[in-house]
């Protein structure tokens, strides 16, 4: 498994200040990695239940439902998703081929995560955040 360089943590989305949603912070997006994340926003967005919302966390887009569920982001030459690092162990054979870091997924710009995966790694936060609301 390839190991996430440290490095530029800044977003690429350009703009003063945090962005005051998800639109906004896409639109400061540069192409390829708009399209990327648009593919992957709704990949996300068919993955999570009806209540869950868009939010800007930690300046980035995240999905939030009983708790953020997942974050995603564009940087200078790669994008990320941000699953939290109990998934990204649970799918580390289906993530070959992707450089990973604790609880991150890199890939490049104009290559979005296959939409099949996102929706597994989305479910399976899903139901992390259903599990610890019912305790």
């Amino acid at each position: 498994m390839k190991k996430a360089k440290s490095g530029n943590r800044s977003s690429v989305a350009k703009g003063k200040g945090a962005p005051k949603n998800v639109d906004e912070y896409l639109a400061g997006v540069p192409e390829p990695a708009r399209s990327t994340l648009n593919r992957i926003r709704a990949a996300i967005r068919s993955a999570v239940p009806p209540e869950a919302t868009e939010t800007i966390s930690y300046r980035i887009p995240a999905f939030k439902y009983k708790g953020v569920l997942v974050w995603f982001a564009a940087f200078s030459n790669h994008c990320s998703l941000f699953p939290t690092a109990s998934v990204v162990e649970a799918f580390k054979h289906e993530l070959k081929g992707f450089p990973t870091s604790k609880g991150t997924i890199q890939f490049p710009t104009d290559k979005p995560l296959p939409t099949a995966l996102v929706k597994k790694l989305v479910k399976a936060r899903v139901a992390q955040n259903e599990s610890k609301k019912r305790r």
